[in-house]
């Protein structure tokens, strides 16, 4: 019998503020020179004081309320000592014992089951500086060190790497709706830090816990989790020891490696900040955000399906980000509540094709609810056909004129002259006698070919319909 895998995650998240956590220094580096966005407090310079960045206190508020937290009226920050090149005081302003959220929660779907994961805080320090490695030496840049960064820690409730990836995703799409970290990971705006050990059968104790590191991507964490797993297991086996340590992923090799014994919490000789006053949250101030949180995405969810009937799994899809779900209420402030389901197809099929392959957000998209709508009435009204549709739209999604400009300049109005049409099926049926022939002895399909046959010749502009109805004539005169 297999060992339990035990697993909690520690995510690390970059808020959306225009300011560092402890000065005013810009948090927009991102194509910054190196060391370019930073002051004394940045650089660690003695004699300097921080002050704390009000917004990054409320983001993590809102963040906490969001996964079910019991926010505390006091709390306060705290030195967390440690020695490493990226850190420029040679500490950390962080929280220990009085975070700003606790004992939360968040349920996930995995294999189709849902689990309740609990989260043991939501604390809030600052980030540190970027190290770049290169060859024998190492630089370092400044201009990340003093982001506000909110650290979201779980309990080891998750036992599978399935159930970790659930986790990240779920947990991103929330701060994505409430709009305090962009969640990407690439980036190293939402990073991810996993606790992973193993029970063995029969023994109530779980073996040392291992933390790995360097996972840049949902795909990362998953891998380097199975490949963990799977190590702790066979190390078991064979009757090895297993000892807390820290390890880092390596994606090109697909395995992690020892970097560290694991530290424990007196390593870091925690203590309150003395140059920070304690913080005491009004809970008239906690209940105003609580009354401001946006609507989240599983509430949502359950709306789409109530307000515009649609199924679970179509509404899923469209809350999956705030920008989708915001862009699919936009057209139905437009179109008719009864074709609900025909903007759901277009946005999750077309519409999501074609962010995917240009790289475009949602909200940068130049096609406008209107231009969907205009679209939709034109194909309602007979003007233009299903097919015709799809090009009208791929054409409005990258050059943002409306439906009705495409289709005059391109030529995409639907043919419904019965006498053009029974034109180009005489053409079509003398080029595909062998499909007449199989219709005459009874092979129903061969309609259809002779069917998309004439579509095609006509570029998708002949009227389905009256095409059937001339093709049936014409065969029942052979």
């Amino acid at each position: 019998m297999p060992c339990q895998i035990i697993i909690g995650l520690e995510v690390h998240a970059q808020l959306l503020t225009s300011s560092k956590m402890f000065c005013g220094c810009s948090t927009h580096y991102a194509s910054a020179p190196p060391n370019t966005h930073v002051c004394p407090i940045c650089l660690g310079m003695p004699g300097t004081l921080p002050v704390i960045n009000e917004k990054a206190i409320e983001y993590t508020t809102m963040t906490a309320l969001a996964l079910n937290c019991t926010i505390p009226e006091y709390t306060r920050f705290d030195r967390k000592n440690y020695s490493y090149p990226d850190l420029m005081k040679g500490y950390q302003i962080s929280q220990r014992d009085s975070p700003i959220g606790k004992g939360g929660w968040l349920a996930i779907i995995s294999n189709g089951t849902e689990k309740i994961i609990r989260i043991t805080e939501v604390h809030l320090e600052e980030d540190v500086a970027k190290l770049w490695h290169r060859g024998d030496c190492s630089l370092i840049d400044v201009n990340r060190s003093g982001v506000p960064l909110m650290e979201v820690v779980s309990e080891p409730d998750m036992s599978s790497p399935e159930e970790a990836r659930d986790y990240l995703v779920k947990l991103r799409n929330i701060l994505r709706y409430l709009r305090v970290c962009t969640g990407n990971m690439e980036e190293g705006s939402f990073r991810c830090d996993a606790n992973i050990s193993i029970r063995p059968p029969g023994n109530g104790a779980p073996l040392p816990r291992v933390e790995v590191k360097n996972m840049n991507s949902f795909r990362a964490v998953y891998q380097a989790l199975e490949y963990e797993s799977r190590r702790q297991n066979e190390a078991f086996a064979q009757g090895g020891k297993l000892v807390q340590e820290t390890r880092g992923w390596i994606e090109e090799e697909g395995r992690t490696v020892s970097q560290r014994i694991k530290e424990h919490l007196d390593d870091y000789r925690y203590f309150p900040e003395p140059d920070l006053p304690p913080l005491v949250l009004d809970r008239a101030w906690i209940e105003g955000i609580r009354a401001n949180l946006p609507e989240l995405p599983e509430a949502r969810r359950d709306r789409f399906m109530t307000q515009y009937g649609l199924s679970l799994y179509d509404a899923s899809l469209l809350t999956g980000s705030r920008g989708m779900a915001d862009y699919f209420e936009n057209c139905m402030k437009l179109i008719d509540h009864g074709k609900a389901k025909t903007v759901s197809n277009w946005l999750l099929g077309d519409f999501s094709r074609l962010l995917n392959t240009t790289d475009t957000e949602v909200e940068s998209a130049r096609i406008t609810p209107g231009h969907l709508r205009e679209m939709l009435s034109l194909v309602e009204n007979g003007t233009i056909s299903g097919p015709a549709a799809k090009a009208v739209f791929d054409e409005m999604f990258h050059s943002g004129k409306n439906a009705s400009e495409i289709v005059t300049e391109k030529k995409l109005g639907q043919i419904s002259d019965a006498d053009e049409i029974r034109e180009v099926v005489k053409q079509v049926m003398a080029s595909n006698s062998d499909a007449v022939a199989d219709y005459g002895s009874g092979k129903q399909q061969a309609l259809t070919f002779i069917i998309g046959q004439v579509m095609k010749a006509t570029r998708g502009r002949a009227n389905p319909g009256v095409v059937k109805e001339i093709i049936l004539q014409e065969l029942g005169g052979k």
